[in-house]
């Protein structure tokens, strides 16, 4: 069994958000990601999709957007990304995706999969990044943090922890946020992210920071091909309740 990661499929077969609009290495892409994840996920393996999945507007066009993702193989593992309008009640969600086993939709909770828990929200911009404009997206930023609280309470001891977001954990200068700071207290193992896209996914952060390790997986970052995401062992899981 192995795990793999790619976010911001973007897609639209409708045709009414052509992503080549962005540069010519969209051309194709949702057709790319498929082949690319049929040549490396097998059934046993995971496959995380941290957020911005369709640019529909309604639940039954975001169904029509991601059949063809339902039938890829692996179990799969969504959450919530900011262009994901469709995506209102969590039950209507998981109820329009129902005929397709071993598919996830977490919000404000978990699941373990393979004795691996999985944790997930959306995020939010952080106070340090330059976008951050406090009157406007302090409220959200707060109401995100709570949320992955409670995600994160209802992982399970004694397993590895991996956690989904569509936003970056934290802003260019790596510096400590309050999805850091809960990340690290509930002995998280791997972050996956996305969001970040062209030049902007330099800003993001891979790799090994106070025990956790992140990686940015925006489909056009990685090439539009479900990376693999290797567990990190820098840690134990319980870890962080040592002092408590």
């Amino acid at each position: 069994m192995k795990i793999f990661a790619v976010g911001d499929l973007h897609l639209s077969k409708s045709g009414e958000k052509p992503m080549d609009i962005f540069g010519a290495a969209w051309h194709n892409h949702a057709e790319r990601i498929c082949e690319n994840w049929k040549e490396r996920v097998t059934d046993d393996d995971i496959v995380l999709v941290p957020g911005d999945l369709s640019w529909a507007m309604r639940l039954e066009e975001a169904y029509f957007d991601l059949h063809d993702i339902m039938c890829l193989p692996g179990k799969k593992v969504f959450v919530r990304g900011n262009h994901d309008y469709w995506w209102s009640s969590i039950s209507k969600v998981r109820n329009a995706f129902s005929e397709f086993p071993n598919t996830y939709f977490l919000q404000n909770d978990s699941v373990l999969i393979d004795g691996i828990a999985f944790a997930g929200t959306r995020g939010w911009l952080c106070p340090q990044s330059s976008e951050y404009k406090k009157q406007k997206d302090e409220p959200i930023y707060s109401r995100e943090i709570l949320r992955l609280e409670m995600s994160l309470n209802t992982l399970p001891l004694g397993c590895p922890r991996i956690l989904l977001m569509h936003f970056p954990p934290m802003a260019d200068k790596n510096c400590p946020t309050g999805f850091t700071d809960l990340i690290e207290k509930h002995g998280v193992n791997n972050v996956v992210y996305g969001h970040l896209h062209g030049a902007s996914a330099a800003l993001g952060f891979n790799g090994d920071l106070r025990n956790v390790r992140y990686t940015l997986c925006s489909a056009d970052h990685i090439g539009f091909s479900p990376v693999e995401v290797n567990l990190s062992d820098t840690r134990g899981v319980d870890d962080a309740y040592s002092e408590e």
